[in-house]
């Protein structure tokens, strides 16, 4: 019974790291397939994973990362 248990167990911890392993992006959520690896990417849309289209707000502010961050240097 223990070793059915232990195997079991075995299994679906290999099934769940296989599962995370797929789920997982390489670059990050924001990154689209073709990205340059890094912390940053390309602006615009076509350039985010989930390639929904942005309002002219939310485009205009996506352009301007990291240029509005502060750099904490007061």
């Amino acid at each position: 019974m223990l070793l059915k248990l232990a195997a079991l167990g075995a299994l679906g911890y290999v099934g769940y790291r296989a599962y995370e392993k797929n789920r997982l992006d390489r670059n990050g959520v924001a990154f689209a397939d073709g990205e340059p690896s890094g912390a940053f990417r390309n602006a615009g849309a076509e350039s985010t994973s989930s390639h929904t289209p942005m309002s002219k707000t939310d485009e205009a502010l996506d352009e301007t990362f990291p240029a509005s961050d502060a750099t904490a240097k007061y």
